[in-house]
């Protein structure tokens, strides 16, 4: 028979027994960085990486619209789309595309275009300036410039954006022609809500087709684009037609500002 083990026994041996599980020490190891995520320094090296490539995007869109049959879009057409308004746009190559409001728009928006590299460095020293003494700024974009901030960047006055729009005017005018230019200028410029690129605006505004514009047409689009939606150029006032009367007449004369593009 077996020997009998008393109840007070029992509990000796038991007592004997090591049976509190090992308690886990007051510092854990940390846990390896693909179980916690990214360190702080990670998220910050990919942060910049994005923010590089964006800033960068806009040098090589340049490269790609460069090619004659690329019709880009501006950034306020993409934000149409987005809120489902949709928008009126009709790309026409630069030849069917009459002389005369070449002449007007460059005489209102930028008088220098075959001349200067991108931006006219001589306005934007006086702006500037003007912002140094705290005067009122006035404008001196160039059409190249107004031209990548339609493409890439916003709208609003803000140090950042000209920051970004410089160089970017100056990589445009080196990578494209003159008349590429004005093409893409004059087919992504706003003449009215909803309205983009002179050929929908010639024919909402004078119900003809770009190539069909008169003077008097021409120099009252011109004047409308640095604010189409109050400047309306199928209804313009006094003021907008005493404008319109102004380029009208440095557009007649415009021969040998505007050789760069009808060489």
């Amino acid at each position: 028979m077996a020997a009998s083990i008393s109840g007070r026994d029992l509990r000796k041996r038991v007592g004997m027994l090591d049976v509190t599980p090992e308690r886990q020490s007051e510092e854990e190891e940390p846990l390896p960085a693909t179980r916690r995520g990214l360190p702080l320094s990670g998220w910050l090296r990919r942060a910049a990486v994005v923010i590089l490539a964006l800033l960068l995007l806009p040098y090589g869109l340049v490269l790609v619209y460069a090619l004659p049959f690329i019709h880009p879009v501006s950034t306020l057409m993409v934000s149409e789309l987005a809120t489902l308004n949709g928008y009126d746009r009709r790309w026409v190559p630069f030849d069917t595309i009459s002389p005369v409001l070449v002449q007007s728009v460059m005489m209102s928006e930028d008088g220098q275009f075959c001349a200067h590299d991108g931006v006219d460095w001589v306005q934007m020293r006086g702006v500037m300036q003007d912002a140094i003494d705290g005067e009122p700024t006035r404008g001196a974009s160039t059409i190249p410039m107004q031209t990548v901030k339609n493409l890439f960047l916003w709208n609003g006055r803000s140090f950042l954006r000209k920051g970004m729009e410089v160089p970017l005017a100056m990589w445009a005018d080196l990578v494209w022609s003159k008349r590429r230019v004005m093409e893409i200028y004059l087919n992504v410029a706003e003449w009215g809500p909803g309205i983009y690129g002179i050929e929908a605006a010639a024919h909402h505004h004078f119900r003809v087709p770009a190539e069909k514009l008169s003077r008097r047409q021409a120099a009252l689009l011109a004047v409308s684009l640095p604010n189409p939606i109050t400047r309306v150029a199928g209804k313009p006032g006094r003021g907008l037609q005493r404008l319109a009367s102004v380029v009208e007449r440095r557009a007649r004369g415009s021969g040998e500002y505007i050789r760069c593009l009808y060489e």
